[in-house]
């Protein structure tokens, strides 16, 4: 007896017309278009007001000046913007699909918990004090809990529950072990506090050629697998009838959110919301087909990121607030009333 697919899913692997398809990439480039403007604003905007022929000479002069070196730490934090958001808003759209869970983010598979207590462990245990150190660690700890989750939940052949489950319960594990370091050692309460909450304004062009290789691999990784992973959504016998491996592709989809969201949580600390919300608001507008909520969560994520950064260094001029704290701020309202609609609280 066959079981006729749900209408959404079959959409996410059904040809689009080309009316459709049209308005999809107008509206990606309105999008590429946005986010140069919040990109350009991110450099003309900030803590420290720089009037527009400063910004303009810093662009394209390192003369040494405080203006230029404003300007060029705000490029790098742009930089940083960019590559993080687009991580985050891939990797959120990732395991949304792996999982067919609407609610997952990095944190459902402990990455951000593991990430996170290797921060703390490397400071704790291993006195690492610069930024450049702790991304290493970072990395790696994101890595291994990723590892650890597919090994745990995909033993016995990977399943969306198994690694949801696995995931939480390491996480939950983690997140125990990082409150009891910190509230016995005021040294890596003192130093995580901000990293923690996930910063931006640590940015520097050596954090950037670091996880610039593991952000590229995991971006491309992550935009190869749209269409093995549009045929999983429909389920796991429609997908083996259609040829998609599915242990392969979910095993590749593990790899490519744990190196993104390792990499962007290791170099401007674990972000919340951006990965979860993004994808919510593209799929209203795209559909469920990951061959455009892909592109476009990579796009409007670092706008997202970007723009609550920005925010952040105005509404408490001449200080800043934490990006993270922002996102928090912003996405908590946007979250519950996206979870209210139908469709957009389904995959």
């Amino acid at each position: 007896m066959l079981v006729e697919s749900p209408p959404e899913q079959r959409a996410a692997t059904a040809p689009a017309p080309p009316k459709r398809r049209l308005v999809r990439a107008l509206g990606l480039l309105l999008a590429v278009v946005l986010l140069a403007f919040v990109a350009m604003a991110s450099i003309g905007v900030g803590a420290k007001s720089l009037a527009p022929d400063l910004v303009w000479h810093g662009l394209f002069h390192d003369s040494g000046t405080y203006a230029d070196i404003v300007v060029r730490d705000r490029i790098s934090r742009t930089v940083l913007g960019l590559l993080a958001g687009a991580a985050f808003g891939l990797s959120g759209s990732v395991l949304q699909a792996l999982t067919r869970n609407p609610l997952a983010d990095p944190g459902l598979l402990g990455i951000n918990a593991g990430a996170s207590a290797a921060v703390v462990t490397a400071i704790t245990f291993f006195g690492v004090t610069s930024l450049s150190g702790y991304v290493w660690f970072a990395f790696a700890g994101a890595a291994a809990v990723g590892a650890l989750v597919w090994f745990l939940g995909g033993t016995r052949g990977a399943t969306p529950v198994r690694l949801a489950l696995a995931g939480t319960a390491i996480g939950a594990a983690l997140y125990g072990y990082l409150q009891a370091v910190m509230i016995t050692d005021d040294e890596a309460l003192s130093r995580m506090r901000f990293w923690t909450v996930g910063s931006l304004d640590s940015a520097d062009h050596r954090t950037i050629i670091q996880v610039l290789p593991f952000l590229l691999a995991g971006m491309v990784l992550s935009l190869a697998l749209a269409r093995p992973l549009n045929a999983m959504e429909m389920g796991d016998d429609t997908a083996r009838a259609l040829g998609a491996h599915l242990n392969r592709t979910r095993a590749l989809a593990m790899l490519a959110a744990t190196v993104l969201c390792g990499a962007a949580t290791a170099s401007c600390g674990p972000v919340m919301f951006v990965g979860l919300m993004v994808p919510h608001v593209v799929r209203s507008f795209t559909g469920p087909d990951l061959r455009w909520i892909l592109p476009y969560a990579a796009v409007l994520s670092p706008v997202l990121l970007l723009g609550a950064d920005i925010v952040g260094r105005l509404v408490a001029r001449p200080a800043e607030i934490q990006v993270g704290i922002i996102t928090a701020l912003i996405g908590g309202p946007v979250f519950i009333f996206l979870v209210r609609r139908r469709r957009t609280a389904q995959l």
